[in-house]
């Protein structure tokens, strides 16, 4: 199946958005490579109405004025890392999780490091805000979008009213 995509810039740098037909599929970061999130053909469809609407919504979040995301996700990947990802989207703006945390929030606590793993392999940065995962000692730790992008994102979050 071809998915639709589009790029476009934002504070940390061009991202590609991608959507099927029933949701948001992946963003993607300009130095992602093919192997972090594999996804098959895609085809430009800047038009399409799910991309339209995630621009939308990460421009009123870059803005400041949106805290929760509302457009529909498609994830995929395996069981546990949609577990992992579904954790994820529990974390509430402006706040922080371990991996020792949301391996725990999963019921697998000595999972930390495929916790890591998946978190990783994120396909949906910052809707899904794989940003707001960091080390058990307040460290911030790898990030797709690399640690500048990682504290930024938590910067904006923590600077909203």
């Amino acid at each position: 199946m071809t998915l639709a995509c589009k790029t476009i810039v934002s504070p940390v740098g061009r991202l590609k958005l991608v959507a099927g037909e029933t949701g948001l599929v992946a963003i993607l970061w300009e130095k992602d490579g093919p192997d972090r999130v594999r996804l098959g053909a895609l085809v430009e469809e800047p038009g399409h109405p799910i991309l339209a609407e995630t621009e939308k919504q990460l421009g009123a979040y870059f803005a400041g004025t949106l805290r929760a995301f509302t457009v529909p996700l498609d994830f995929r990947g395996t069981d546990f890392q949609k577990s992992v990802w579904a954790a994820l989207l529990t974390i509430p703006f402006g706040e922080t999780r371990s991996y020792a945390e949301i391996a725990r929030q999963i019921g697998r606590p000595t999972a930390c490091r495929a916790v890591g793993a998946a978190n990783g392999r994120n396909p949906i940065s910052i809707i899904a805000p794989c940003h707001r995962v960091i080390g058990s000692d307040g460290s911030l730790t790898g990030f797709g979008g690399g640690i500048a992008a990682k504290e930024h994102l938590l910067g904006l979050e923590s600077a909203a009213p």
